[in-house]
Order: structure tokens, then C-alpha cells, then sequence
């Protein structure tokens, strides 16, 4: 006997995927650790991160929205807000580090940055500088509502069961002085680029594999019962800032989160890995699950991935309840405006080429300048 003959069939290319139809491909997760439906659930990562809470919810679990809107608010104030679109009100955290420096603020392990950008009299929170559209009419306003989402971190992440983080992005503009990650370049969404400050760095597999070693380890000191399932986020690099091709960066930047997210996940018995990129980018699925602009992820994408998700961590009881329960994608629209959310997308405003925008949605637009 060896070990390849006691190998169940999905252990094997043929039986696992060349003798299958791609939709019917299963088995590509196994959980590491039980969810239960009542545990407080908390998420946190990139733009394809934000359709996590509401399928949750819709699937009867206890997803955690921990910086509840307050009243008075119509559905688009909220919603434009960022209420309601992660655990905690931080925007889109896309690398392992703006992680590590979230935990550490609100933690107290460092103090948060005094740093506050103004334009036209209003004023901007640099690591979420979409969040609050309209500003805030003083920089002592952005320091207490940046202590409100701290204090929302601390309390969920104490008392919860599971904290579910998507890996956005690898590149990343720091501050030269402090080496603090920004969640965008500076003067991009907000703010004024100054070259002397700001400095890009693309991570490496060993520093993002110590910036969620150092992330889970802050968590789970406050909290050591906590669970963390890791993923990556399937959308592309709107663009890169290394001079090559935005195609060759992507495939660098999603292989060294895989790779991070892996060894991590291989290593802690509380920490495990959801393949929602490979079941979107997997070759058998030939790119059926992104929009024309071949970065955006379809509404059918979105609930492909969650059935994976859910049929994996229930089995298959809860299964037709979820025929006719659609993961979040509003049925108004035809596509998942992916772009909208991501902060990064707005880069391709600046993209020299001209383009077609019956074809592409270059995302969000700039503020004036």
C-alpha cells in the first residue's frame, strides 16, 4: 500500500475536474473548524469581501455589523457611508498590513495616526478616505469618528466566533516617515501625492505571512477562542504601479496572498482557507463568473462562490432554501457593481488609453480637483 491508493476521488484531476461540468465541481472546501449559525460573524477585507454579510444573514447566520448606522439615515445615505458593507466601518482593507495596523490601533498596541487630509474645507480620514463622502467639517471630527470604528473593533472582535478576511492586494503605497500602509495611493481618492513621503512597496510572501501572523495573534489575544478563515479576493489590479503588465502583477500579487493565506492556515489549527479564488479563476470555469471588463465578478459569481461556501460548511440541508435566497445581489441590477466599491478602481482614470464605456466601468469618479 501507499498513499496515493487510499486517496478519495477528489484528490484526483480526472474524477475531481476533466470528468465533471464546471458547475458541477464540488468538494473544494473542507472546513477546518465547525461555524455555528449563532456565533457572532465578523468580515473584514477587499471589495468582494463586502458580499460576505449580507449572504450571511440571508443564509440565517449571525453576521455582526458592529457599527450600527445611526438614525435618521435614508438606505443610499447608509449605503454611500459604508454602513453595513463590512463588520466595521473601515472601508476596504486590502492588504495583510492595514489589517495588522486596524487590530494595532484599536488594540492600543500603537497609537493611530494624527494625520487628517483637508480639501476645500472639509476633512478626510487618509486610511478610508471614501468612507465619509462628504468629509468632516474638522480633523478632531475624523480622530472621533476613527475612535468610534475602533471601539466597534475592539467590541466585535472580543466577543466573536469567527472573523472571515479577504486579501485584496500585495502593492501598496507606505508612509516613508512610519511605514504605515495606506489603503490607496495618495491623491488618488483623497489627499496630494508627495514623492518624497510616499513610497510604493509591493509585499512579499514572508511579509504577508508576518503582517497576518502578527494580525491573528492580536485578535486572538483579545479574544482566544477566536476562529479566522482567511481568503483571497478574485478581482484584479485595476492597475499596477511596478512599470509591467497589469496581467503579470495580478497573477504575482493573488499568488502571494494564496501562498501567505496557505502556509498560515497550514500552521494554526484556528485558522483556515476559503478557495472563493479559485472558484472564480479556476481555468475549468473559463472566466464565466466576471463581467466584459474581465475584472468585475458577476452577480452569478458571487453565488457560486457562497454555495460553495455554505454547501461545504452545512452539507447539503439548507440547500434548496438557498434555491430560491440569492446571495446580495440586488436583482435591479445586471451586474454586481464590484467597481463601486473598490477604491482602487478609481486608477483607471488615470489610464492614458481611451476607452469605451459601453464596455468597461472605470468605477468610481475622482473628486474635483
Amino acid at each position: 500500500m501507499h498513499p496515493y491508493e487510499s486517496l478519495p476521488a477528489r484528490s484526483f484531476w480526472r474524477t475531481a475536474v476533466a470528468e465533471r461540468a464546471a458547475p458541477a465541481l464540488t468538494d473544494l472546501w473542507t472546513p477546518a473548524f465547525a461555524i455555528d449559525p449563532d456565533e457572532p460573524l465578523l468580515t473584514a477585507g477587499s471589495c468582494f469581501a463586502r458580499h460576505l454579510g449580507p449572504a450571511l444573514l440571508l443564509e440565517g447566520m449571525n453576521w455582526c455589523d458592529a457599527e450600527i448606522a445611526p438614525p435618521g439615515l435614508t438606505a443610499a445615505e447608509r449605503e454611500a457611508r459604508w454602513y453595513g458593507q463590512f463588520s466595521f466601518r473601515t472601508g476596504n482593507i486590502y492588504t495583510a498590513a492595514a489589517l495588522r495596523q486596524w487590530l494595532a490601533w484599536a488594540f492600543e498596541e500603537s497609537p493611530p495616526p494624527d494625520e487628517v487630509w483637508e480639501e476645500d474645507g472639509r476633512f478626510y480620514d487618509p486610511h478610508r478616505p471614501a468612507v465619509e463622502p462628504d468629509g468632516h467639517v474638522t480633523p478632531e471630527a475624523v480622530r472621533a469618528a476613527r475612535q468610534r470604528t475602533l471601539a466597534a473593533i475592539r467590541t466585535a472582535v472580543s466577543s466573536a466566533g469567527c472573523l472571515i478576511f479577504t486579501l485584496g492586494l500585495t502593492e501598496a503605497w507606505l508612509d516613508a516617515a512610519t511605514g504605515i500602509a495606506y489603503p490607496v495611493c495618495p491623491g488618488t481618492v483623497r489627499g496630494s501625492f508627495d514623492a518624497g513621503r510616499h513610497v510604493f512597496h509591493n509585499f512579499t510572501v514572508a511579509e504577508v505571512h508576518r503582517d497576518l501572523t502578527a494580525a491573528v495573534s492580536l485578535a486572538r489575544r483579545a479574544n482566544p477562542g477566536l476562529r479566522v478563515l482567511l481568503t483571497v479576493s478574485p478581482v484584479p489590479l485595476t492597475a499596477t504601479a511596478t512599470a509591467g503588465h497589469a496581467l503579470v502583477a495580478t497573477t504575482y500579487s493573488k499568488s502571494v496572498l494564496r501562498a501567505a493565506a496557505g502556509q498560515l492556515a497550514q500552521e494554526l489549527d484556528h485558522v483556515d482557507y476559503f478557495p472563493s479564488y479559485e472558484i472564480i479563476t479556476g481555468h475549468p470555469f473559463k472566466g464565466a463568473f466576471y463581467e466584459p471588463n474581465q475584472r468585475t465578478v458577476s452577480a452569478d459569481g458571487v453565488a457560486f462562490v457562497m454555495r460553495h461556501f455554505f454547501d461545504a460548511l452545512h452539507g447539503d440541508a439548507l440547500h434548496g432554501r438557498r434555491e430560491t435566497a440569492q446571495p446580495a445581489a440586488d436583482p435591479a441590477r445586471t451586474d454586481s457593481g464590484e467597481d463601486h466599491w473598490c477604491d482602487d478602481a478609481v486608477l483607471d482614470y488615470y489610464n492614458p488609453v481611451h476607452y469605451n464605456p459601453g464596455h468597461y466601468d472605470r468605477g468610481p469618479v475622482p473628486p474635483a480637483r
